[in-house]
């Protein structure tokens, strides 16, 4: 029975030494040459702040949020759209509910005023 995870051993340890050995291959044949800018801390375009434990406005969560809502809402419509023709009348109400129910969310946000930015 072992024998029939030996090609996914393989296939493991191939993986892993391509990794490792890109990384040890850029680690040796990059260049080294590090300054302040570099090692300095990357805050979204920002200068770096102060103090670490600074607050940020909730309204950089929301958008992430909204984002990641209508992002999933995509990645349902594809499927969707290709068994089309399979699913039929039925498969075709659901999706009409579901993208109703995003549109009443998305209303919903825009009247909380989620999406203003000032």
């Amino acid at each position: 029975m072992l024998e029939n995870y030996f090609p996914v051993l393989v296939f493991l340890g191939v993986g892993l030494a391509m990794a490792f050995g890109m990384m040890g291959a850029s680690y040796l044949l990059g260049p080294k040459n590090p300054y302040d800018d570099k090692r300095s801390q990357y805050e979204c375009g920002f200068e770096p702040f102060n103090r670490v434990r600074m607050q940020f406005d909730i309204r950089f969560y929301l958008l992430a949020i909204l984002f990641i809502i209508f992002d999933i809402e995509a990645a349902f419509l594809f499927p969707w759209a290709v068994a089309f023709t399979e699913i039929g009348i039925i498969g075709f109400i659901e999706m009409v509910l579901f993208l109703f129910v995003l549109l009443v969310g998305y209303a919903y946000a825009w009247k909380k005023g989620a999406l203003e930015w000032e």
